[in-house]
């Protein structure tokens, strides 16, 4: 498999957008191609290659180095390949994209993957808000694929989410699952407050208490046993030490939601 390098030699002042940053964009081009490709600085058009020094042509494993934190879009509409960051990223990585793997060795912007389709996003640290959310004004976010967030992860994870699965190593922020259509938010440490507001079906669940709202009802606590497949495939993608035994063969309270979509979703939280 071939590698394309790109290391960051300047960093950008402003937000710089790089949704040529894909697999599919940079295939068959040679290095000049690559640093050729026109990128936006802000509202002003550059060439990729003012920013990052490029190694190697284009294939499908890419390869980016620095503090990437103020750039945008890396990895849009990628459908097959890699992308490894050694660094912090900005926003809206793995935009719409449809297969291959965004793997990042640091921190991570706000909106991961929005309305993606398919294929695999890794944040070793922390993400922003709107992880695998829909973008305002449309109807749907992630509709499949997975995003494992090792550390916390902010507001409105999983908005309008309709299908896939999403798994936060941290604490969640407020509006987990708001709105939320169908699919699996699971996360291991404390939510914020409102989870699931307005939400018509799908799983939301954690591994600590929550507050929840006057619109769910409590149902039962029982051993869900879907959900004991999900933890072991967190364990096997490194969330090993934060799901342990008692997770796995415990008991949830089951809480069904909300009120105002007909209680057709479910919150399950650990019960100690």
């Amino acid at each position: 498999m071939s590698t394309t390098l790109l290391k960051l030699h300047t960093p950008p002042q402003v937000p710089l957008e790089t949704e040529v940053i894909s697999p599919t964009s940079l295939s068959g081009l040679s290095e000049s191609g690559i640093e050729h490709l026109q990128v936006m600085h802000g509202n002003v058009k550059a060439k990729l290659g003012d920013f990052f020094k490029v190694t190697g042509k284009g294939g499908s494993d890419i390869h980016l180095e620095g503090d990437l934190s103020n750039v945008k879009m890396i990895g849009t509409g990628m459908s097959t390949g890699k992308i490894t960051i050694d660094g912090d990223v900005g926003m809206h990585v793995g935009m719409g994209m449809s297969g291959g793997e965004i793997l990042v060795h640091g921190d991570a912007g706000d909106w991961v993957g929005p309305e993606m389709s398919g294929g695999r996003i890794v944040v070793k640290g922390n993400a922003g808000h709107m992880v695998g959310s829909a973008y305002r004004g449309q109807p749907a976010g992630i509709s499949g694929g997975e995003i494992f967030i090792y550390g916390n992860a902010k507001n409105e994870i999983g908005n309008s989410m309709r299908r896939g699965f999403i798994a936060i190593g941290g604490n969640a922020g407020d509006f987990t699952g708001v709105n939320m259509l169908a699919g699996t938010i699971i996360v291991a440490g404390e939510m914020g407050i409102r989870t699931g507001a307005g939400m018509k079906r799908g799983t939301i669940a954690s591994l600590q208490s929550a507050p929840m709202l006057p619109t769910f009802e409590y149902s039962c606590t029982y051993h869900p046993l879907f959900l004991r497949f999900y933890l072991i495939r967190l364990q096997e993608n490194g969330f090993r030490r934060i799901i342990q035994d008692k997770h796995l063969n415990g008991k949830y309270k089951r809480y069904s939601g909300d009120g105002i979509e007909l209680n057709r979703g479910e919150v399950l939280l650990f019960a100690r």
